[in-house]
């Protein structure tokens, strides 16, 4: 049994490794796992749904596989959280929602039957907002309890920064996984829209919903990336084209030339956070990196309210007839959302679509030029309460046009609460980013820990 740290600090990478040499055991992660979430998860309420006994099931099995020699690929054994807006079949599947109490789907998303592919091993699910909208679940950020986590996947954040899990799947639709990444102090990432399949995922925009990753290291991100990328014709977004493999130039990048971005970023951030961006462009043009200011396109602020016009009105289809019926059991900034989205135009819903395009396209070049485009990773550090998820202001505008982001953990304010930045890549190059965001790592050699136990 490997003694070098507890096993549920390990990395995908370093559990991976063990494993495949035969000196770790699914079955002792797992437990080291379901130990850890035992012990914190009433004060911190990452999970909506422990998965315990079908976990371990899960785990001899996977384990009896590589006792024959067989080896899936480096997420072998490897324990993951789900956020509760995936399909999970024989699983408890609520979304946040009193509206769907009790539900247990017959199928998984296509995202989780990848996973289990290969041979990950499903803890249990995650907690949301409701439907992953705006209204605040019950989970706590591990760093101070009286803090948001961040949403809307609120509960893979917490867990995997507490240490619950090595890694869990998330979703964002406006900031939901880059977000939660920065007040929780990991990695998030969220790749090309339509790269991941949504099938079996509660919508919210099908414009604009995402699969997002967080994790604790940009190797283990990419980890995951690989495992459930790729084209998938249940999903009408779904790219049709090859997925370019991250981990094959993952460590071969030379000093990156970033693009730091002020305007729209700056303006909606506060100050420490302003600070804190400047102090990393710093430390990474002192490591090598060129780093240049860049001008965005004059109008690029208009992105959040295409946004929410898009959102709106795609939520409000979605739920049209479940809110006829049970609108009483809807919460109220969602409630809000769907009123809001049945009564707006569908001129001004097709002039947000086609704006969505413009703005996409006036970005691209600037995002071609360069090896990736630095942005603050949130407006600030987590907020103290319960009451908000944060602002996603740092996150839509990528969401919206539909761009690689993967959010790095940077920093701790005077407070002890996390900081970090966001990388924003060229379309479809989700390998170069995850190779910028790797060199950008390291460089930086920033690792947090909260500090709950």
């Amino acid at each position: 049994m490997a003694s070098v740290k507890e096993l549920y600090e390990m990395s995908i990478r370093e559990a991976s490794d063990l494993m495949r040499k035969r000196e770790l055991s699914p079955v002792e992660l797992v437990n080291s796992c379901i130990e850890r979430i035992e012990t914190l998860d009433e004060r911190l309420i990452a999970w909506a749904l422990l998965a315990k006994e079908e976990a371990l099931q899960m785990a001899r099995r996977f384990e009896a596989e590589l006792k024959e020699g067989r080896w899936r690929g480096p997420l072998h054994g490897i324990p993951v959280g789900i956020k509760d807006i995936f399909y999970t079949a024989g699983l408890r599947t609520e979304a946040g929602s009193r509206t769907m109490a009790g539900f247990v789907p017959t199928y998984d998303a296509a995202a989780v039957e990848r996973l289990k592919e290969a041979g990950a091993i499903l803890l249990g699910k995650t907690q949301t907002t409701e439907f992953a909208g705006l209204d605040p679940g019950p989970t706590r950020n591990p760093w101070n309890l009286d803090h948001t986590p961040g949403g809307s996947s609120s509960g893979s954040g917490a867990a995997v920064a507490a240490r619950m899990c090595p890694v869990a799947l998330g979703s964002q639709t406006g900031g939901s996984t880059l977000r939660p990444a920065a007040y929780n102090g990991i990695v998030g990432f969220k790749a090309e829209h339509g790269r991941i399949s949504t099938y079996g995922v509660f919508p919210l925009s099908w414009t604009m919903d995402h699969v997002g990753i967080l994790a604790r290291t940009v190797e283990d991100a990419a980890i995951t990336f690989q495992a459930i990328a790729g084209y998938d014709h249940r999903d009408p977004n779904s790219l049709n084209a090859p997925v370019p493999d991250p981990l094959v130039s993952l460590k071969g990048i030379k000093p990156p030339h970033l693009g730091l971005a002020r305007g729209y970023f700056f303006e909606n951030a506060d100050e420490e956070m302003r600070r804190h961006a400047e102090e990393v462009a710093e430390k990474l043009r002192k490591a090598g990196a060129k780093v240049t200011e860049v001008i965005l396109p004059t109008d690029f602020q208009v992105t959040s309210g295409i946004n929410r016009v898009i959102l709106q009105c795609e939520v409000a289809t979605y739920h049209e007839e479940m809110f006829a019926r049970k609108k009483e059991l809807y919460r109220p900034l969602l409630k809000q959302e769907i009123e809001e989205g049945l009564t707006t135009r569908a001129t001004d819903y097709v002039r947000a679509l086609q704006e969505r395009l413009s703005q996409r396209a006036k970005i691209t070049p600037l995002l071609l030029q360069l090896d990736g485009l630095l942005t603050p990773g949130a407006t600030g550090a987590a907020p103290e309460g319960l009451e908000s998820t944060g602002n996603p202001a740092m996150q839509r505008p990528w969401t919206t046009v539909g761009v690689p982001t993967i959010g790095l953990p940077t920093g701790l304010n005077q407070k002890g609460l996390p900081l970090g930045v966001q990388l924003v890549g060229a379309p479809f190059a989700e390998d170069k980013l995850f190779s910028v965001a790797w060199w950008c790592e390291h460089a930086l050699n920033v690792t947090l820990h909260p500090p709950l136990r």
